[in-house]
């Protein structure tokens, strides 16, 4: 079920989702045709006990960020084999480039993703993204729901220039989903996103904002197309007003977008304009390529451009050829005989991608701690074991600490194969939303995973 949240277009989101208040919110509305905004006094609902300090803990907003790989592990040798926190545990061999962030992140193992494994690959992708088996439809691979990252960007992603981002390594579709048959491309240009990102209409702190007269022509000409939805919604079916809500959803995003070009930059320390990466085709190797837009993304949130992103190293049944290896990666996960000595290759150099990625926000400086201290950055795939597609023992890590709401350095085991939506719940509910649930079906949840929360 979703529910239309006032004064917006409607968005998919469980019904009973609520944002939690900060001293940042502010209420919407328009005035004579103009678009208001009425700041909010301090309320007890901001404060914490003693009514001394902000509650969230945290002056800086909270990030959320997918990075996602496909065709599973060998989990044999991707788990770790100890738990606990700190040195407690260990390092699997396939997990060792994750050695200088260890203290950074969470492992979690043995939990399943609760859907119908019909689609080899996408199942495990929708099931855990959504919380929802794919549709299937004639052979579509498209979400029955939204994507995590969107659900998370419906209430955060309205207070940066970009509502989200979505980029990949590896050309493909993304995992990125608004709902069915509405997915979010991502882009796969260094040079591209760069350009989107920190050229025209980017101003940095300090600067002053450089309008562009063209731009309130083209706000008013989305204002006439706006007036016609009503009428246009009356003459579609349901499956129909649907796409074209998701699609107006977009176009108002781009509102917003086009008025924030005009608006002063907020004072961020450590927001500094990248330098222009370099052209497309002088991009060596899948590595260097993600590791480009990876820096991107840091800096992106440094620069509060956007809170919310999706990144897509390799996609499901992806069979790119890595670096030593006589195969493409998916067809390696079949064919190569056990103990698959190449699937393992591939996934040493899969967890050192992940790792650069943590890296990149770990280095950047924000406030009194780093930029991952303020995010949450999920790392996974679509199924546990290649070979046989398996959602059981289900491959996650959790990175950052998200203003204090969550744990790190830390391996925690289920033993009784919980449901993994409540990871989900979990990173839904660190951004600040108050989600009373998660999924649908068996993969539903209204409990997070308390084993990785503060």
């Amino acid at each position: 079920m979703t529910r239309k949240l006032p004064g917006r277009a409607t968005r998919w989101l469980p019904v009973g989702v609520e944002r939690v208040p900060s001293r940042r919110t502010v209420l919407r509305g328009l005035l004579g045709g103009a678009a208001v905004t009425v700041g909010l006094p301090p309320l007890e609902a901001f404060l914490n006990a003693s009514g001394t300090a902000y509650a969230d803990g945290c002056s800086l907003p909270a990030r959320f960020g997918l990075f996602f790989w496909g065709n599973g592990v060998l989990p044999d040798r991707w788990i770790p084999q100890s738990t606990g926190q700190g040195d407690e545990w260990s390092l699997s061999d396939q997990l060792a480039p994750l050695a200088d962030v260890k203290h950074l992140i969470s492992v979690v193992s043995g939990t399943e993703v609760r859907v119908v494994n019909e689609i080899p690959h996408y199942s495990g992708a929708a099931g855990f993204l959504s919380g929802i088996a794919p549709l299937g439809e004639e052979g579509d691979n498209t979400f029955a729901g939204p994507s995590i990252d969107q659900i998370i960007a419906a209430e955060i992603g309205g207070e940066t220039r970009f509502r989200s981002l979505e980029v990949g390594a590896h050309p493909g579709a993304g995992l990125s989903f608004n709902g069915p048959h509405s997915s979010n491309p991502p882009e796969t240009s260094p040079h591209a996103l760069f350009e989107r990102l920190f050229g025209a209409g980017f101003t940095a702190p300090g600067e002053e904002p450089v309008i562009d007269p063209r731009l309130g022509l083209r706000r008013s000409v989305l204002d006439a197309v706006m007036e016609r939805i009503d009428s246009l919604k009356g003459r579609v079916g349901a499956s129909d007003q649907i796409r074209l809500e998701q699609h107006f959803d977009g176009i108002r995003d781009l509102e917003l977008r086009l008025a924030r070009m005009e608006e002063d930059p907020p004072d961020l320390a450590a927001c500094l304009r990248p330098e222009e990466p370099i052209l497309d085709e002088a991009i060596a190797s899948l590595s260097q390529r993600n590791r480009l837009l990876c820096d991107l993304i840091a800096m992106s949130l440094a620069c509060d451009q956007a809170r919310v992103f999706s990144n897509v190293f390799t996609r499901p049944v992806d069979n790119f050829v890595f670096p030593g290896m006589e195969d493409g990666h998916h067809r390696l996960t079949h064919d190569e005989v056990d103990p698959q000595p190449q699937v393992h290759e591939v996934m040493v150099q899969i967890m050192a991608e992940v790792a650069y990625f943590i890296e990149s926000l770990n280095r950047i400086q924000e406030g009194d701690g780093t930029l991952l201290d303020h995010c949450a950055v999920l790392a996974t795939t679509d199924v546990s074991y290649g070979r046989t597609h398996s959602l059981d023992d289900f491959p996650i890590i959790v990175s950052g600490g998200a203003c204090g709401a969550l744990r790190q350095g830390l391996h925690y085991r289920s033993t009784t194969r919980e449901n993994a939506s409540q990871v989900m719940l979990t990173l839904i509910r660190a951004m600040g939303i108050l989600a009373p649930e998660f999924g649908s079906g068996d993969a539903h949840t209204t409990e997070g995973l308390g084993a990785i929360e503060l």
